[in-house]
């Protein structure tokens, strides 16, 4: 009789542990078209047990480093890490996807960001009104590009040491090139996403993107009429992103951020 009641354990944990409300989060590839392409990217689906209802979308553009073809390096730095540490109980979608060698987060690039978002959010019946938009360092830039694209699709925007402008004149490419020939960029940016909450980060002693276009658009935002969240590490260099993302009230503010 013992050993039946042992089995009989046995058996129920072990279904337990194979329940999808057990398993932790997990990464799998998806593919989508723009301009007759394919573009993979890779997509981190929660365990069903860390959100209840229709589960949260963040996007998130990774860095300069993490540029390729093999659809493994955008999970390398930023918010990838952070989410292999937590796929028990981060509770939404994230949508990685990988920008080629030598481009940048604009143009085709912006469009498969937004292509990648959308399908996901089909797929895994994501809650429209709460998507996010967070980035890196060159995806920092691309976070201000791929909003301007679709202002009407993101909650909230967290971009991470990024700018407007180039950062140095070897790299002309690297800026927000949906405000290119506009006369203050930092205006233009404050007046079409001034309804959007923002938190942007940076640090005070970044030496590969300076925070000096950071503090511009905080003061465009104010002078806008829409303040929005700066946080500046004083002592902070250019990765300042696994603070920013080991941060709960980070995650707890952009949660909290809603569409109508």
């Amino acid at each position: 009789m013992n050993r039946l009641l042992l089995l009989l354990l046995c058996l129920i944990l072990a279904a337990c542990a194979s329940s999808p409300e057990a398993m932790p989060g997990r990464f799998v590839e998806r593919s989508v078209q723009v301009d007759g392409a394919t573009h993979r990217y890779q997509v981190f689906v929660p365990s069903q047990a860390a959100y209840r209802g229709a589960p949260a979308l963040v996007l998130f553009l990774h860095g300069s480093g993490e540029r390729g073809s093999d659809n493994r390096k955008q999970l390398d730095a930023g918010l990838g890490p952070y989410l292999k540490r937590h796929r028990r109980d981060f509770p939404a979608l994230v949508v990685l996807p990988q920008v080629p060698d030598e481009e940048e987060w604009t143009d085709t690039n912006a469009r498969v960001a937004l292509a990648a978002q959308a399908a996901t959010l089909a797929e895994f019946k994501a809650d429209p009104a709460r998507v996010y938009l967070t980035g890196i360092s060159m995806g920092g830039y691309g976070t201000w590009d791929v909003a301007l694209l679709a202002p009407e699709r993101f909650a909230a925007l967290a971009p991470v040491c990024g700018a407007v402008h180039p950062p140095r004149p070897q790299r002309p490419s690297l800026r927000v090139t949906q405000v290119d020939g506009v006369a203050d960029p930092y205006v233009a940016i404050a007046t079409r996403l001034g309804g959007t909450p923002i938190w942007m980060f940076h640090g005070g002693q970044d030496d590969v993107v300076a925070p000096t276009d950071d503090r511009r658009l905080a003061a465009a935002f104010e002078a806008a009429g829409h303040p929005v969240r700066y946080t500046e590490y004083p002592h902070g260099n250019h990765n300042v992103w696994d603070a920013t993302y080991a941060d709960p009230a980070m995650w707890a503010w952009l949660f909290d951020q809603r569409r109508p």
